[in-house]
């Protein structure tokens, strides 16, 4: 979705709330990642998606016409400078959290995988006839403090 706007000056002010809020949603992200709270669900995390979708959209738009924004005033180009920084800054923030996330995520699934195996055993025995004996069936695994 496009933004409409009657001039450059409209069009620029119109990008500068959206990067203000889009910084606002991922600080929030953010902190509520290092409080270690679920991140938001429902309509708070469909108005991020729409917001961030219409962000995108219009920076392509910007991109291939800059005469789209070219004629805002100086200060208010500025301003949408310093607050793309900050955006900019506040991902960053968001993405460092998110990958420490991610790798104690994968570190409980593989030390329950490590916890499983351990527990089954090897598993794989000859039999009296000569084959290799499997289990049959799934077998219950009990995770407890040492995974």
């Amino acid at each position: 979705m496009a933004l409409i706007a009657d001039d450059a000056e409209h069009r620029a002010e119109q990008l500068l709330l959206m990067t203000e809020r889009l910084a606002e949603l991922a600080a929030a992200d953010t902190r509520r990642i290092e409080a270690r709270q679920p991140l938001v669900e429902g309509s708070d995390a469909d108005e991020r998606n729409r917001l961030a979708n219409a962000y995108r959209l219009e920076l392509a738009r910007i991109k291939q016409d800059i005469t789209l924004i070219q004629d805002a005033p100086p200060a208010l180009l500025d301003r949408l400078r310093r607050s793309t920084v900050t955006l900019h800054e506040t991902l960053a923030a968001h993405e460092l959290a998110l990958n420490a996330v991610k790798v104690v995520s994968e570190g409980l699934v593989h030390a329950m995988a490590e916890e499983v195996v351990r527990q089954r055993g090897d598993g794989a025995n000859y039999s009296s006839q000569g084959a290799l004996s499997t289990r049959g069936g799934p077998s219950p695994t009990v995770l407890d403090r040492s995974a």
